[in-house]
């Protein structure tokens, strides 16, 4: 079974969403975690959580998003949406971005700071986000022992250094599309141990793609560990189970409620 540690499902219509996972799980798919960007994407993939059962969710606010500080009753309403609904896994999707007009860093950082508490707090795995800042998001994970419920760099495109550096404080990485375009990526995939490695497609609406088809989607899954499989010269079958087995030990906390709506798992 393939699993997408990371979605961005919520911004499409409702109509779409049960088509999206068809097509996911005809592939062999199983399940979608849907990460949150806002209080209210976090409630929306929360919502959807609760309408489709290989649907779950992340809550946090991504360091795009901060249009002003976070306050006590957003932290507040994270919390409570995790704390409410047993479908919530991870804290996702938060961290730094230092992309030029990004928001301002004195807000994004007690952010981050916050969410890696709440996270900690409620023993879910962290989902970070980081853009041209790598180190900075390290050293605030390690002063905020993040280290201690784990998690993923998401949509890892770093290098081999700094996969060494983020699996070294306890984190995955994850390898979605850009494995196809990047050769500094393939080598780092070829040179980590597949144990450190989880998957994701990061599926959001793509409308600059004048055909709909070519949309990302969690499909994609099936041929990104055919890549990785090619990469790291092992068997599919081989990548396929011991991906499974990494997001299995991310999740392992909320594995029981995964698996009741999952029989399969």
């Amino acid at each position: 079974m393939l699993i997408d540690t990371h979605v961005h499902l919520d911004s499409f219509p409702d109509c779409e969403i049960p088509l999206i996972l068809d097509r996911a799980h005809s592939v062999g798919v199983g399940f979608v975690i849907c990460a949150g960007t806002t209080v209210e994407s976090s409630a929306r993939a929360v919502d959807l959580s609760r309408r489709f059962n290989s649907f779950f969710a992340g809550v946090g606010v991504h360091p795009m998003d901060i249009v002003k500080p976070l306050t006590g009753e957003d932290y507040m309403e994270l919390r409570n949406l995790a704390i409410k609904e047993e479908k919530v896994v991870v804290m996702s999707e938060i961290g730094l971005d230092y992309m030029e007009g990004m928001p301002d860093r004195a807000w994004q950082f007690p952010a981050f700071r916050e969410q890696i508490n709440i996270a900690r707090e409620l023993d879910l795995p962290i989902i970070f986000h980081s853009r041209g800042a790598h180190q900075d998001c390290f050293r605030v994970l390690k002063e905020e022992k993040g280290y201690e419920v784990g998690g993923v760099m998401h949509y890892f495109q770093g290098t081999i250094k700094e996969a060494k550096e983020i699996i070294d404080l306890g984190f995955y990485i994850s390898i979605a599309r850009p494995i196809f375009r990047l050769p500094h990526l393939q080598e780092v995939v070829s040179k980590i141990p597949i144990a450190n490695i989880v998957i994701e497609t990061d599926s959001a609406p793509q409308p600059f793609k004048k055909n709909r088809d070519n949309w990302t989607e969690p499909h994609y899954l099936r041929s990104i560990t055919k890549k990785i499989a090619e990469l790291k010269d092992m068997d599919e079958a081989s990548v396929e189970t011991a991906l499974f087995h990494n997001t299995r030990q991310l999740l392992s906390h909320r594995w029981g409620i995964l698996n009741k709506y999952v029989p399969d798992l």
